[in-house]
């Protein structure tokens, strides 16, 4: 099933854009007639992308960003923001994980981990806020959270921690950014198959995980792509401070 949204006038800037989740969402923006930013560190997978898109008569630019430096941050957004314009919808999806039991993770893993998901997404979120508020814009931030973020497992505690936080900047965002007519919305995904967790799903763990997911099946990218339009597209006007979670319903199920 493809999905589509008119975004032919808009901007939207993708971080954590040189794999999984942020690859797979430049490419549904950028097919929907969005101009693409996509922004990640590693610049050769970015490049790859810009061609792929390219190639489908899409738009697309990158630029090199680190979520956790400020000044990373503020370079980006600018460069991208005077080659393509002002950003109209903001992808906050950059992410990592460290995994292990709670009593072994280190301060580095934590630190790690906070600063990517949780500190980069305030980063990068409120300086393009104050950039579209300087020109008196409205502006659209759809944040990826997680369903870790909501309940709890183990050996991944940086990680929910991380997520529980960007669950909640976004509703703070989303009160203190409404006046200048900036929405802030999240997407909360559960287990999703892509190519950084792939072979996981064929472990005896992770076939267990799978017979705990009341649809019985692993979420696939494109699985995610509704609440993404609807959250990117005018449709969605009125919601701010919404999470829209896609889980094949793992929360209601039991755990």
């Amino acid at each position: 099933m493809t999905l589509r949204a008119d975004l032919k006038s808009k901007h939207a800037f993708i971080t954590g854009a040189s794999s999984g989740l942020g690859r797979h969402f430049a490419k549904v923006l950028a097919g929907c007639g969005a101009k693409v930013t996509v922004a990640a560190r590693r610049t050769d997978a970015l490049q790859a992308l810009v061609q792929e898109i390219s190639a489908s008569e899409g738009q697309a630019l990158s630029v090199t960003l680190d979520v956790s430096e400020r000044d990373s941050v503020r370079e980006a957004i600018a460069e991208s923001t005077r080659i393509a314009g002002p950003i109209d919808i903001l992808v906050n999806n950059a992410g990592i994980t460290s995994e292990g039991p709670v009593l072994e993770q280190t301060e580095q893993q934590w630190d790690s981990v906070l600063d990517t998901n949780l500190k980069g997404s305030f980063l990068v979120a409120t300086e393009v806020a104050r950039t579209l508020r300087a020109l008196n814009r409205p502006g659209n931030i759809i944040n990826i959270a997680s369903i870790l973020g909501l309940r709890q497992s183990s050996s991944v505690a940086p990680y929910a921690v991380s997520k529980a936080g960007v669950i909640q900047l976004t509703k703070i965002l989303a009160l203190e950014l409404a006046r200048f007519s900036i929405r802030v919305n999240a997407i909360i995904p559960g287990y999703i198959d892509t190519e950084l967790n792939h072979a996981y799903w064929s472990s005896d763990a992770g076939l267990a995980l799978i017979k705990r997911i009341p649809q019985r099946r692993l979420g696939m990218p494109a699985d995610l792509d509704g609440a993404l339009l609807l959250l990117a597209c005018d449709a969605s006007r009125y919601m701010t401070g919404s999470t829209i979670t896609v889980d094949g319903g793992h929360l209601v199920g039991t755990l």
